[in-house]
């Protein structure tokens, strides 16, 4: 009798421990999403994982969704990928986080004490300055005029090149108002500084009385604005911004035509 004739089969069973390896630590949603997957659905979406884990570590800057969407195969779901690499990575030295619409590696928060040698100690901003970027926060998107409204005294013009220099705030547009006067917004930068996932994460009232940022003798009437959901859209009395506007602003070099 030949070897093939005594051969046994061996019927193929998915190693327990294997199968627990992979939801352990996972939450109850991502297990039952992972559970109602196929093994060939599992296998495309973790090398869906493995890819944009190789992208957003090789960037430089927080990769958007729209350039992952771009990068990675069709049909994967972006948001369940990202929350499965985010779930890896949350008891790591470095943990994915989310800048707005885009995602990046950065240290962990309680090993921040490690980086502190390499970190470059930056000049502290200015009373004057933090008033204003406060401002510009919550109540973009908001004009010089606007702003001095607000804070009773007039503002430097170096104090808004200052904030645009660290690239916190923008200019965003010009109002519809006689004048039409330059609008200011914070950056992705603005929120990736100070770990944001948007921008209506900025505290509120509660939270600034209760951090003592906030005197308990405040006008009843005091209010803090909602920050817009999109910080990047304009307004219905907003203009965007022409190459001719930021040639006057001085941040695009004139075009010299020919004769």
């Amino acid at each position: 009798m030949s070897e093939r004739a005594n051969a046994s089969v061996i019927p193929f069973k998915v190693d327990d421990e294997t199968e627990e390896g992979v939801l352990a630590g996972a939450p109850a949603e991502s297990q039952a999403q992972n559970l109602s997957q196929n093994p060939g659905e599992r296998l495309h979406m973790a090398e869906a994982v493995r890819m944009a884990e190789a992208i957003v570590f090789a960037s430089a800057e927080p990769v958007s969704e729209k350039q992952l969407a771009a990068r990675l195969p069709d049909g994967i779901s972006i948001a369940a990928a990202m929350a499965e690499l985010q779930q890896i990575y949350a008891r790591r030295g470095v943990n994915l986080v989310r800048v707005s619409d885009a995602w990046a590696f950065r240290t962990a928060g309680d090993l921040a004490f490690l980086m502190s040698r390499d970190t470059v100690q930056q000049r502290k901003l200015s009373r004057a300055a933090l008033e204003v970027l406060a401002i510009i926060a919550y109540h973009q998107p908001v004009t010089r005029a606007e702003i001095e409204d607000i804070r009773g005294v007039e503002t430097s013009k170096g104090t808004l090149d200052m904030l645009m220099e660290t690239e916190w705030v923008k200019m965003r547009g010009r109002r519809r108002t006689p004048g039409r006067p330059v609008t200011y917004g914070t950056t992705d930068i603005f929120l990736d500084h100070f770990a944001l996932e948007e921008i209506r994460d900025l505290p509120g009232m509660d939270e600034l009385k209760g951090a003592g940022l906030l005197s308990g003798r405040m006008p009843s009437n005091f209010s803090i604005p909602l920050p817009p959901a999109d910080p990047d859209a304009l307004t219905d009395d907003e203009d965007p911004l022409t190459d001719i506007d930021l040639e006057e602003l001085g941040l695009l070099t004139p075009r010299v035509e020919e004769d």
